[in-house]
């Protein structure tokens, strides 16, 4: 009997279950519940900026603002320069942490802090858009939406009491809406003289931390404690209108224009020392004012001479003869290997007195600092001639673009052409194989001028300038510089030989009326030459 109800009773449930899926689905397949309404379909442009928003949060800014731009190209950009980017930024932040951590882990009674890895990762940030804002106010105002998720691996080794721990962060996320203002905008590169950074809305920062390699932000609490704290401390220091601000340049400098003219007479040297191995030196002078990014102005050479006498002049525009001082440096020419030093001297412009020509000896010295005792050991002297001539009231200009203003064709130009003024200043660390004897070959318009040959210079200075007048601005037109060497010696082997070239286009001279720029010489492995181009109309 056991037997036979253990049967009938499997059968039983069996059946029953059978038949109880069979009438559920019946039930589900044919009576519908009447509560249930049908779904909205509605089109994604019938929606307020703020449902779509919620609907896709991932949508750049420049789709969901018209005021914002696309920045795709300046994302190319950052993505591959990227590699290059994370070690020069890697290699600043550990320079600027370096004292800032010196200062303070004595207060703490640490023992160290150093930066066992610190790498940002593979993964750039990307630019969602921007927005300019136009003001009549001499500034830039922009807003970026950036967003970075990335892999940086940060390890940071802390020392104290004995014991050493390690704390890594991985996996970074910050999206942020920055404001970033130059201001105010200068006539000097780089064009403008702080810069200004201010936070629109609390930034998200996500990260993780890990600590003896455990995960400290999946401890409860602990996330929603430093989110909090992230956002409140950068709410407090950079929340829009508290800015962080970074000085670039003086602006009271960089607006400065023009106020007179320092004419410098380099006379002579006396009693030098001698630097090279057979007893002599081949002195030069290098003169600078202060405060100026201009190239120096330089002698010529005086081979093998430690009493050289040049009577050279020079002629340097001065902004604040009150700041400004004129830096006399006598260097030994080299051919080979680097300039030598053979001592420094300078002139406050404020010590000169105004009309007046002043003839100077000067006793040449190791280095500026007075506490320096190679200062006290004879390194020669040098004579010169200084006359500060300033601007008189009719003859300053109004701003400083007039500093730069170019001179006005002369009568009998054509009214639709001009006068192309291309003036060759120097050159730089121009060597050939056989000979270094350099001089400049022009080429415009099937037409060639020359410069005087120097001999044996690897940094020749010239000053020359040529002048082609033209019925039409060279708009489309290129302008061939050589550089070559002839050989001071008779014979037919090597006789001329070039130490690089370089072709400019002139259509920037005509819309700028003026550039003085050094270009890289081609096929010359560090040669440079300094041209000054100057297009001029009737």
């Amino acid at each position: 009997m056991g037997i036979l109800s253990t049967i009938t009773s499997s059968l039983g449930f069996g059946v029953g279950t059978s038949i109880g899926l069979v009438i559920g689905y019946y039930l589900f397949i044919y009576f519908q519940p009447t509560d249930v309404e049908d779904p909205i379909i509605q089109p994604l442009v019938e929606l307020d900026p703020k449902t779509l928003q919620q609907l896709l949060p991932e949508i750049p800014s420049w789709i969901k603002n018209p005021d914002y731009d696309r920045l795709d190209w300046l994302n190319k950009f950052i993505e591959y320069m990227w590699p290059y980017l994370d070690k020069a930024i890697c290699k600043t932040a550990r320079s600027i942490a370096k004292p800032i951590i010196a200062e303070q882990i004595p207060k703490y009674k640490i023992d160290s802090v150093e930066f066992e890895e610190l790498s940002l990762g593979c993964l750039p940030p990307t630019f969602q858009g921007m927005k300019v804002y136009t003001t009549d106010e001499k500034e830039l105002i922009m807003e970026p939406s950036v967003k970075w998720a990335g892999n940086p691996n940060i390890t940071v080794a802390v020392k104290a009491y004995g014991l050493r721990a390690t704390v890594q962060v991985v996996d970074l996320q910050v999206f942020a809406a920055p404001r970033i203002t130059l201001k105010p905008l200068v006539p000097s590169f780089p064009c403008f003289a702080n810069i200004y950074v201010s936070l629109m809305e609390k930034p998200h920062v996500d990260f993780g931390l890990k600590l003896f390699g455990a995960d400290v932000m999946s401890i409860p609490g602990v996330y929603r404690i430093v989110q909090d704290t992230i956002k409140d401390q950068v709410a407090k220091m950079y929340l829009w209108p508290k800015a962080l601000e970074v000085q670039i340049m003086d602006p009271t400098k960089a607006m400065k224009v023009p106020v007179g003219i320092l004419h410098v007479k380099v006379v002579r040297a006396e009693k030098l020392k001698k630097k090279d191995l057979l007893g002599a030196s081949d002195p030069y002078v290098k003169l600078k004012l202060t405060e100026e990014k201009l190239p120096s102005k330089k002698t010529t050479l005086k081979y093998k001479n430690l009493n050289p006498e040049w009577n050279e002049e020079f002629s340097i525009v001065v902004k604040d003869p009150e700041s400004q001082v004129l830096e006399l440096t006598v260097y030994d020419w080299e051919q080979i290997g680097k300039h030598e030093r053979m001592g420094v001297n300078v002139i406050p412009l404020k010590e000169i007195t105004t009309d007046e020509p002043k003839v100077m000896t000067l006793n040449l010295l190791k280095t500026m600092d007075p506490s320096d005792p190679e200062n006290e050991k004879s390194r020669g002297q040098l004579t010169v001639e200084v006359l500060y001539k300033p601007f008189k009231v009719d003859e300053l200009p109004l701003n400083a673009e007039d500093s730069n203003g170019i001179e006005k064709a002369p009568d009998g130009t054509p009214a639709n052409g001009g006068l192309l003024v291309i003036t060759v200043h120097e050159a730089e660390d121009v060597e050939g194989k056989h000979h270094t004897n350099p001089f400049a070959r022009l080429l415009f318009q099937g037409e060639e001028r020359k410069t005087k040959h120097i001999k044996k210079n690897r940094d020749p200075r010239w000053g020359e300038s040529f002048e082609f007048m033209l019925e039409e601005p060279p708009a489309n037109e290129r302008l061939h510089v050589e550089v070559q060497s002839v050989s001071s010696k008779l014979g037919l082997l090597h006789p001329k030989e070039s130490l690089g070239y370089v072709d400019i286009k002139l259509s920037d001279v005509v819309t700028n009326k003026r550039i003085n720029e050094k270009y890289h010489l081609i096929d010359s492995r560090n040669g440079r030459i300094q041209i000054e181009l100057q297009w001029r109309t009737p």
